[in-house]
């Protein structure tokens, strides 16, 4: 069994067990109402997660998903109160991640400056910029037909969860069954391998950011729905959380291993885990610290196995010596 499928089995593991403890002590916490509330909360971050879990499978990170969130979120907001049509919100939606998304990937694979710079300033200068675009308000006014995408508030939660699982569908198929995905997880194994392979390894690192920058896009469009207005400021701390359900489902942040399947069990493992602290009466700050922790643990994991898989392997190479 992989590293990867392992890590699975062990967030299911501590899924399930979260579940029976609140079936216990809260089983308020499976109402109908706060379930769908948990799905409706949990969509932007899967379909974001998705984008996420592409560039990390490449060896980099996008730490500025949290504003591109915000910028998408009010970008649409701003295009329906406009009076646009929804193909066109959502084509504005996805187009400004697209594009921000773009960015980030010329930045990384063009100009060769390292992911975790590129994007960290991409955050706080997106981020500024949109405070200093919006003075901070909110977008307001928004029309009838936007609110839940034009469907009713019963029939939304269903739609949007086929949607999003469209989606996550078809990214697992691309990994698995085409020539992109083994591109992906070649570039992110074994880069100069991957040249030498005639695998154009910095195209693949810009795609996998302008497809990650869009897929915030559809997030952010599927939140918004779900309001009356749109905050200037959403999205802060989407970056930790999505990276933690990345990483949780077992992908290595060096590149080259993960699944789709893991992250979206990371998704619901710490969607579930703040609303839990809430029902258990366990302040909801600790929500980050569980988070950081989640991380640091699966990080750590990696590379003690990473440590004893080459001891293992240096071991048999000297036995056959």
């Amino acid at each position: 069994m992989s590293a990867a499928h392992r890590r699975e089995r062990s967030v299911a593991l501590a899924i399930a067990t979260l579940a029976a403890v609140l079936a216990l002590a809260r089983p308020e916490y499976f109402s109908p109402e706060n379930l769908v509330d948990l799905l409706l909360s949990n969509l932007g971050v899967m379909t974001t997660a998705i984008g996420t879990t592409l560039v990390i499978l490449t060896g980099e990170i996008d730490i500025s998903v949290g504003s591109v969130f915000a910028i998408c979120s009010v970008a649409a907001g701003a295009a329906a109160v406009r009076g646009a049509p929804l193909p066109a919100v959502a084509l504005v939606a996805c187009a400004t991640g697209a594009v921000l998304g773009l960015l980030n990937g010329v930045l990384v694979a063009a100009a060769g400056i390292p992911s975790i710079v590129v994007t960290l300033a991409a955050m706080i200068a997106l981020r500024d910029a949109l405070q200093w675009t919006t003075q901070g308000e909110w977008i307001s006014g928004l029309p009838d037909r936007f609110q839940w995408l034009g469907l009713t508030q019963g029939t939304y939660p269903a739609a949007a969860a086929i949607g999003v699982a469209l989606i996550a569908c078809a990214a697992a198929w691309m990994l698995r069954a085409s020539f992109a995905g083994r591109a992906i997880y070649a570039v992110g194994s074994n880069a100069d391998a991957a040249r030498l392979a005639g695998i154009r390894t910095g195209r693949v690192k810009g795609a996998v950011f302008v497809v990650g920058g869009l897929l915030t896009g559809v997030g952010a469009l599927l939140n918004a729905v779900r309001f009356h207005q749109i905050p200037s400021n959403g999205g802060i701390g989407l970056e930790m959380k999505v990276i933690a359900a990345v990483v949780v489902g077992g992908a290595a942040v060096t590149g080259g291993r993960g699944t789709l399947a893991g992250t979206a069990l990371g998704v619901v493992l710490l969607g579930a885990i703040g609303p839990a602290l809430t029902f258990l009466g366990v302040s909801a700050y600790w929500e980050r610290a569980l988070q950081g922790a989640i991380i640091l643990a699966a990080v750590a994991g990696d590379a003690i196995g990473a440590r004893h898989a080459a001891g293992a392997r240096a071991g048999a190479a000297a036995a056959r010596v």
